[in-house]
């Protein structure tokens, strides 16, 4: 039994991160060839929401919702890719695997597979390498489970949210420069960071520190 883990929106500074688990038995590993099964950020979204059902509907998988106050609190004690072993381990645990082949989040290869071997709870073989979405299916399949799972919830968010500013939310990466923009017109409008947002990130800091500047400049003319 081969087991693939990733994750999808590690970096957004709006919306959850979700980590998913996809199982195959190597005997049935054909079928994800057959499919073609490719890494999700290689996919259209029509494209990934297909395979996604398709994966569904043959193989056990899971996936874990990391929400952002989760991960405000959480980096408080650990860093972000302690977090991530973390949750990669608890969805090993949910059901065995001869081995496991799981995308790095870390640029240490070695310590990143030492965190999450350490807190798997049966013997099993890991494969932990950089790029793994791209190089095994099993892992192309997690992909696309996490990246569509985010996108449904962020869609959810971006609908709550644009009807109370009237402005597009974008992606909730902090290269978007409509996300940018929604996050400091919220603030303008409401004097408060918008809901779901990782209050912990650089990016919303740094917005609050140019609008307050930007406010005490008012003053100093």
């Amino acid at each position: 039994m081969k087991c693939g883990i990733d994750e999808a929106g590690r970096g957004p500074v709006i919306g959850p991160m979700v980590v998913a688990a996809v199982w195959v038995d190597e005997k049935d590993e054909w079928k994800l060839h057959e499919a073609r099964i490719k890494d999700s950020k290689k996919l259209i979204r029509q494209r990934r929401e297909k395979l996604a059902e398709y994966i569904k509907e043959h193989f056990p998988y899971e996936y874990i919702v990391v929400d952002p106050d989760d991960i405000d609190n959480l980096r408080q004690t650990m860093t972000m890719n302690q977090l991530e072993a973390y949750i990669f381990a608890k969805l090993a645990n949910k059901r065995r695997a001869d081995i496991y082949y799981i995308d790095a989040a870390s640029t240490n290869e070695e310590e990143f597979e030492k965190i999450i071997r350490s807190l798997i709870e049966h013997d099993c073989s890991i494969v932990c390498e950089h790029g793994a979405d791209d190089k095994y299916a099993v892992v192309s399949a997690a992909s696309i489970i996490a990246k569509v799972e985010r996108d449904k919830r962020v869609k959810k968010i971006a609908e709550e949210l644009e009807t109370k500013l009237g402005l597009p939310l974008g992606s909730g990466y902090p290269s978007d420069e409509r996300t940018i923009n929604f996050i400091k017109e919220w603030l303008r409008k409401f004097n408060e960071l918008p809901p779901y947002i990782r209050k912990s990130w650089k990016t919303v800091k740094n917005i609050q520190n140019e609008l307050k500047q930007s406010s005490l400049d008012k003053f100093s003319k």
